[in-house]
């Protein structure tokens, strides 16, 4: 197996394929990229077992969006998954994270291989769902998990291609001991924060991932996979944001990202999810001066809780005001946050509303580059040339969809809006009998 830790090599000097490969994708030179891996503000996501083609995250370069899917206890269906993940990659996820709960850990384990076989996307996990689970089935509750059921957990996963992980390593006892005598709105809405804080109350010890954090690092050395260090006190509610437990924690984050980038480990840092919309900007600035610029992922963030059903869209308008703000990876967050497991259009649903969102961003830090795509579409809508506006579209059956339910497809000809009234044919006609007029003179 090899072995090539990026941030090592970026620091040295040198140049890798996976470098290479980024560069080129990005339209950025590669002297950017290694840079970038070598202060940290840049991480690649491919780990030493991954099949997964080389995704670079951060700094100077295009927002990346991820699309969570995963079963649960209550719906399983591995061929169903295989399809969430491949209509995730098909309009637009930068990565898929596996988040399957149940309904038990050999499950947890096919899902995930059997997803891996079907994309070429950098694959995320939760490890701590495969370890509750092991501990239920083999301890009889999450209280009684080990310590070296969460290593080993994570260490099968990387030796099966995982490429990124999160790790609620800033969930600790002090701060789990603080929210149970000063409760929230929400409590803890994490799975895997809820989990590792009732674990270390439950059993008076402190979280195994944050007090053996270095032995996590030499994990993250031997497969050179990246540390997503996930906020478990993230905010449940905008009532919740911004409060003593979410920046408490930040404040542990970043000193553990400090203690990753020393070791030559790939770390990204997860932020908010509730978070009303003014407060996002400060939100964004605290993350960013805190971890000296390290990637920053976040969940949506929603900017308020009034809308089960089009919290998709809730999440990406509050997307695009975090990514104005600095953040460089958004999850998505699909119609059916807070009511149950999305379904393959659910899915959908939420990796096109939040590629919106991320093109929206990009079109704000590199107008050159972004922008040609809105130009081509641009080019045909004044044309009026209804097949390639529906070509180049985010989602082409739609907008086919809707053009073709009124009538057959003509080009020039207005759509069932305007008709006669079309303004870019009106003034189209005007300008031609124009010419016409001085051609004649």
């Amino acid at each position: 197996m090899r072995i090539m830790l990026q941030m090592k090599e970026a620091k040295a000097g040198r140049t890798t394929p996976e470098m290479e490969y980024v560069a080129k994708k990005e339209q950025v030179s590669v002297d950017i990229i290694r840079k970038g891996i070598a202060n940290g503000r840049i991480v690649i996501f491919k780990s030493t077992t991954s099949n997964a083609n080389p995704l670079g995250i951060g700094e100077g370069l295009s927002v990346k969006i991820n699309s969570n899917i995963g079963a649960s206890q209550k719906v399983y269906d591995i061929q169903q998954e295989i399809k969430k993940a491949e209509i995730s990659v098909q309009y637009g996820a930068d990565t898929v994270m596996d988040l399957t709960s149940g309904p038990t850990e050999q499950g947890i384990r096919d899902v995930r291989k059997a997803v891996l076989g079907h994309i070429e996307v950098p694959l995320g996990t939760v490890p701590m769902y495969q370890i509750a689970l092991r501990s239920i089935e083999k301890s009889g509750g999450i209280i009684n998990m080990t310590e070296d059921d969460m290593f080993s957990v994570v260490e099968e996963q990387a030796k099966e291609g995982v490429d990124f992980f999160t790790i609620h390593a800033g969930v600790t006892k002090n701060l789990a001991e603080y929210i149970k005598k000063n409760p929230r709105y929400m409590g803890i809405v994490s799975r895997g924060g809820t989990i590792t804080a009732v674990w270390t109350l439950e059993n008076d010890q402190e979280n195994p991932f944050y007090a053996n954090y270095d032995y996590l690092l030499e994990m993250a050395q031997n497969y050179d996979f990246s540390l997503s260090l996930g906020d478990g006190f993230r905010p449940g509610c905008i009532f919740d944001s911004t409060d003593y437990p979410q920046v408490q924690e930040l404040l542990t984050l970043s000193r553990l990202v400090k203690r990753a980038q020393e070791k030559n480990i790939q770390v990204i840092c997860e932020g908010p999810g509730h978070v009303p919309a003014h407060q996002i900007a400060e939100n964004m600035r605290l993350q960013k001066s805190l971890t000296n610029g390290a990637p920053f992922y976040v969940l949506g963030p929603l900017v308020t809780d009034i809308a089960p059903g089009y919290d998709h869209i809730v999440g990406a308008i509050g997307g695009v005001i975090a990514g104005m703000n600095g953040v460089d990876y958004l999850c998505y967050v699909t119609p059916s946050e807070h009511l149950g497991l999305p379904n393959l259009d659910e899915v959908k649903e939420g990796v096109i509303a939040f590629k919106i969102a991320a093109h929206a961003i990009d079109l704000t830090r590199n107008w050159e580059v972004a922008s040609q795509w809105d130009r081509k579409m641009d080019r045909a809508r004044k044309d009026l040339d209804w097949n390639e506006q529906i070509k180049i579209a985010i989602d082409p059956e739609k907008a086919r969809r809707i053009r073709e339910r009124d009538g057959p497809i003509e080009r020039n000809e207005p759509c069932t809006m305007c008709g006669s009234l079309c303004a870019i044919k009106i003034l189209e006609d005007s300008i031609k009998k124009d010419d016409e007029k001085e051609l004649s003179e």
